[in-house]
């Protein structure tokens, strides 16, 4: 499906379905089109392909799917692939990749597929703030890759959450024998994050550096999107680093305790060694054995094991073996 927005010096003129001959009145009236394309078919995307006068590789780039973030410069226009962030009810990583083709002066599409990321925000301060340079595009596309970038914030900050509890359940008493698990699934998703969140700060780097995009007054606004962007990757590489001395700290954990457990076992292996030691030797049953005829050594072989025994627990026992 395909949204067709139209803009007038930042103001919201109409919105439509996609038609060739309504594009066409807008680039000769002036105006700014946004088309928001959602599940494109092939059909679609040869329809924008004419239109636009694309280039078949951008849109063969756009009909696959989990690409790096990326940018392509072409004649007209410029071809992005950028990736939306968060996470879900169950903190899970919901990767939403949105596809962008961006002409100098006259056309933003945004080609998105599911999970879908919303651009609401994007919109309604579009529609809401005029001390802004609205000649051209650039500004727009400011703000689809601010809002995509604030959600690298939020979703970091909730990350930074989770790592504090792992860590908080790593060093508590009772900390649960699934909390490795969980460290390993946390890890795997900061991987992912920083995978998918890295390349943007090219992205941004290179859009700078295009002048028919990015005017000088949108410089700053670009700079704070890569400012976003830097504090991010560095949050998220400090999470990883936590995340790293959580999961030593825990096999070290695990480490000592078994080290307790083997020593408990070997305290009581030895304090069951001497009566064992005992009972073996007169258990051989040789015939000259002076002992077998003594009216006292069953009672005496029994005191020797228990006092023997008795003496090794407290030894043991003041050493914390036991």
């Amino acid at each position: 499906m395909i949204r067709c927005r139209l803009y007038r010096d930042g103001t919201l003129e109409d919105e439509r379905a996609f038609d060739p001959s309504v594009i066409s009145a807008a680039k000769e009236a002036g105006e700014r089109v946004w088309l928001d394309v959602t599940e494109p078919s092939e059909e679609e995307l040869r329809q924008l392909q004419e239109t636009f006068g694309l280039h078949p590789l951008s849109i063969e780039d756009s009909s696959r799917w989990g690409q790096r973030s990326k940018i392509e410069f072409y004649p007209d226009y410029i071809f992005l692939v950028v990736h939306g962030l968060k996470l879900d009810d169950a903190d899970e990583l919901i990767d939403s990749e949105v596809h962008l083709f961006a002409g100098q002066r006259f056309y933003v599409i945004t080609v998105r597929r599911e999970p879908l990321f919303d651009f609401v925000q994007a919109a309604q301060r579009l529609r809401s703030e005029r001390d802004v340079p609205h000649e051209g595009v650039g500004f727009q596309l400011y703000l689809l890759l601010d809002e995509i970038v604030d959600g690298y914030l939020d979703t970091v900050e909730r990350l930074e959450d989770l790592s504090d509890d792992i860590e908080d359940r790593v060093f508590a008493e009772e900390g649960g024998e699934d909390v490795q698990e969980e460290i390993f699934r946390l890890k795997r998703k900061i991987v992912k994050f920083r995978r998918l969140a890295q390349p943007m700060r090219e992205v941004v780097d290179l859009i700078q550096e295009s002048p028919g995009m990015v005017s000088a007054e949108l410089v700053p606004y670009y700079r704070d999107v890569q400012d976003h962007l830097i504090r991010c990757v560095e949050f998220i590489d400090n999470i990883r680093d936590l995340l790293t001395s959580a999961l030593e700290s825990r096999l070290a954990q695990v480490s000592n305790r078994l080290n307790v457990v083997m020593k408990q076992l070997s305290g009581w292996a030895a304090i069951i060694l001497i009566p064992t030691l005992i009972a073996g030797i007169y258990g051989m049953n040789f015939r000259n054995m002076p002992e077998l005829d003594w009216r006292f050594g069953y009672p005496t072989a029994l005191g020797t094991m228990a006092v023997m025994a008795f003496l090794l627990y407290r030894v043991f026992k003041k050493r914390d073996w036991l």
